[in-house]
């Protein structure tokens, strides 16, 4: 019974001293993952938290995601991002703002390329998250802009959400005064839309 006592005694020692670390899904985006003009609890990002929370606990989110950012921007912080929060799967959902300010779509794919690199030489998965822009910017620039999601995720074998905003852009129902952010009501859609090719990575990952 002693040695038992012992042993218990032991290993809760053991646990204490080296707490399990939960695996981090870093979110690095714009706006449309800031929560902009809602209350932040209610952005999409915090919502993928609560729902970790009940179905994989294993895992915590950092949302490093700046309003207004571009390909350019979190290119130049990726690497401190990277080094700060240690994470196991980027979810990287930039681009937008690019699209938006008419920027150079070579630019902006070579601007994911470093990031999607840097995330996978810091030995996490990246979940890339496609955007579209509307049609008024010229049919060559919006097929180029969006066809460029497809093709990087095809060279770096990483998983695709086609489109963010899926069921959500152009209704205004779901979209605030600005014509282009999300209301709260459809963050719960803009979730599910990243949930069905995230949630693969996470039955499959390191906290499985």
């Amino acid at each position: 019974m002693m040695f038992r006592f012992m042993f218990l005694l032991g290993l809760a020692s053991t646990l204490l001293a080296n707490p399990v670390q939960a695996a981090t899904i870093l979110v690095y985006g714009d706006s449309l993952s800031a929560a902009y003009g809602i209350p932040r609890e209610q952005g999409w990002v915090s919502l993928l938290e609560t729902r970790l929370k009940q179905q994989y606990p294993a895992y915590q989110v950092v949302n490093a995601s700046i309003s207004g950012e571009t390909t350019s921007g979190g290119s130049s912080r990726i690497n401190a991002a990277l080094t700060q929060h240690t994470p196991d799967i980027v979810i990287l959902e930039l681009g937008a703002n690019d699209g938006l300010r008419g920027l150079s779509v070579n630019d902006m794919r070579s601007n994911l390329t470093a990031m999607i690199k840097a995330s996978q030489q810091a030995k996490a998965r990246v979940l890339l998250v496609g955007m579209m822009i509307p049609p008024n910017y010229g049919p060559k620039y919006t097929r180029e802009f969006s066809s460029s999601y497809q093709a990087l995720a095809k060279e770096f074998n990483v998983p695709l959400v086609n489109f963010l905003l899926e069921g959500v852009a152009g209704q205004v129902e779901f979209t605030q005064a600005d014509g282009l952010h999300p209301k709260a009501n459809a963050q719960e859609k803009i979730l599910e839309n990243v949930w069905k090719t995230l949630e693969p990575l996470l039955k499959t990952g390191k906290p499985a």
